[in-house]
């Protein structure tokens, strides 16, 4: 008996993903919105509640203060749990869930980064537990225009 109860309580209610601390993540709409207004990129977090790589990231990489500004100054910073129910709208006007839009992008492990342009088009994505290095690297690859003529390993191997 005592098993059902817990099996119950564990999936009941909605469960929060957990966002980067000091960050100014906002959801989907918002960050959309924010993009069409400013013309700035945007960049997207799909990270879930329990992602022990997305705690990693949190920890260990998006602590560094200088990413932090970087990130803030020059992109709309979204942030998607991919298990929740929360709903969203597309640029096409179609409402979806957050998990959904997870899964059109092929988001099935956590976490994944994603830039997009202004009008919310994929430039790039990269799934897993990433440093700073890493993110420094995508932002010139995306910000020099770069993944409009190479890959990111062909981008990363002349640098």
């Amino acid at each position: 008996m005592w098993r059902v109860i817990l099996i119950i309580a564990l999936f009941s209610g909605s469960v929060l993903a957990d966002p980067p601390n000091n960050y100014p993540f906002v959801n989907y709409d918002t960050g959309l919105q924010q993009a069409r207004d400013n013309k700035k990129p945007i960049f997207m977090y799909f990270g879930r509640h329990g992602c022990g790589f997305c705690a990693k990231t949190n920890k260990e990489t998006f602590s560094d203060a200088a990413l932090r500004e970087l990130y803030i100054k020059r992109y709309n910073l979204v942030y998607i749990d991919a298990e929740s129910g929360e709903r969203l709208t597309l640029p096409g006007g179609e409402r979806i869930t957050e998990a959904e839009l997870g899964a059109r992008m092929n988001a099935f492990a956590t976490p994944i980064f994603t830039y997009l342009n202004n009008n919310g088009e994929v430039l790039f994505r990269a799934p897993g537990f990433k440093t700073v290095k890493e993110f420094r690297a995508f932002h010139q690859y995306v910000s020099g225009g770069f993944y409009k003529t190479m890959s990111i390993n062909d981008y990363l191997s002349r640098k």
